[in-house]
């Protein structure tokens, strides 16, 4: 039992100034100790003010989260793979070195539209022209590099270049999405947004609080729900060239809901991945009124990790159930609501009297 190991009652006067720690940047009241071989946990009150003071710290590294992935989308440039649609003005025999094909339609979707195929070298064949570098560059850049070297056998020649298939650069979108796989990128710059709508949005079983994009073997976690929330649109970030997106489920981002509750279960986050504490409670059924202790309410988070936070919440007034409506929990916390004392008396009596009767027909049966 927690409460069994509360070595400073709450709010208590007598509390020793050296044993309570900060956790979450609130001042704890109580210490526990759940075995001889754990450490002490320091345990924080739950009220509005720490409420207000976490909404805060999880605003600011939003913010800085945001200004790290909003750069300025770069230019579309031409990379390997790509097909150029490439055409000289009044010069029709050119267009036969592209072949028979040019006017066909690609059988299969992953067959490249008629064109002149960039090598993956970056390189580009052109009747002429010769061979020329052309992974980096722009199709202006492209254009204006043809006539130039065009220009030493025609008189001005007009050359027009464009995209005829996006085939460089991808970023890729696994996890809750309708359509997940890869998806090319364009000249349109790809938002987060766009991303997931060239998926087939969001899966009814997306967690949308819990994006995690992994670009240049870092990864970031993305929580769509209050970045809307805060005024911040997702529209700013954009993806890159190689960028993995994955939507995470919500049955991932389960919490733990136990002790005296009418239905212990693993509650689930809504579609926004938002969980609160007294949505946990009221998941599990709500606390059992005989047997459960409506001031003893803990959370306990971060247990597998060096430093795990103990919450404590008291229960028995109903302003304390507007807190609970404000504490987002987390993926994988733990809800426990302790016994009353008299369920705790009542629960050492079942384990003793087996013990008791075991040794009175002993002695019995010895006489």
């Amino acid at each position: 039992m927690i409460t069994s190991k509360v070595k400073a009652t709450v709010g208590a006067e007598q509390t020793d100034a050296s044993s309570a720690a900060a956790v979450g940047g609130a001042s704890a009241t109580q210490v526990a100790d759940a075995t001889a071989a754990t450490p002490e946990v320091a345990i924080t009150e739950l009220d509005a003010a720490l409420v207000r003071r976490i909404r805060e710290e999880r605003l600011e590294k939003q913010q800085a989260q945001v200004e790290l992935l909003s750069a300025a989308p770069q230019p579309y440039t031409v990379g390997a793979g790509d097909v150029l649609q490439i055409v000289v003005w009044d010069h029709p025999e050119i267009a036969a070195a592209v072949g028979t094909t040019q006017s066909q339609a690609s059988t299969r979707p992953g067959d490249p539209s008629s064109g002149f195929v960039v090598d993956q070298a970056g390189d580009l064949a052109f009747p002429y022209a010769g061979t020329m570098h052309v992974a980096g560059l722009r199709t202006e850049e492209v254009q204006r590099r043809l006539s130039v070297a065009l220009a030493k056998y025609f008189v001005k020649p007009q050359v027009t270049v464009r995209m005829a298939s996006y085939r460089a650069h991808e970023v890729y979108i696994d996890g809750e999405v309708r359509n997940p796989g890869v998806v090319a990128v364009n000249d349109v710059p790809m938002s987060l947004y766009e991303a997931i709508s060239r998926a087939g949005g969001f899966a009814d079983t997306a967690d949308q609080s819990d994006l995690v994009l992994v670009r240049q073997g870092a990864s970031h976690r993305i929580n769509l729900t209050q970045m809307v929330a805060s005024g911040v649109s997702p529209s700013r970030l954009y993806l890159k060239s190689g960028d993995m997106l994955r939507v995470v489920a919500r049955d991932e981002n389960d919490v733990y809901v136990m002790g005296e509750v009418n239905k212990p279960i693993s509650a689930i986050p809504r579609r926004t991945g938002r969980i609160t504490l007294a949505d946990a409670i009221a998941q599990a059924g709500s606390v059992n009124s005989s047997t459960a202790d409506a001031a003893q309410m803990f959370v306990i988070r971060g247990s597998l990790s060096g430093t795990p936070q103990v919450f404590h919440l008291d229960g028995r007034s109903p302003v304390a159930m507007l807190v609970a409506k404000e504490f987002d929990l987390q993926p994988k916390d733990v809800v426990y609501v302790d016994g009353n004392g008299l369920v705790r008396f009542n629960r050492v009596l079942t384990l003793l009297i087996p013990a008791i009767n075991a040794g009175l027909t002993a002695g019995l049966v010895a006489k």
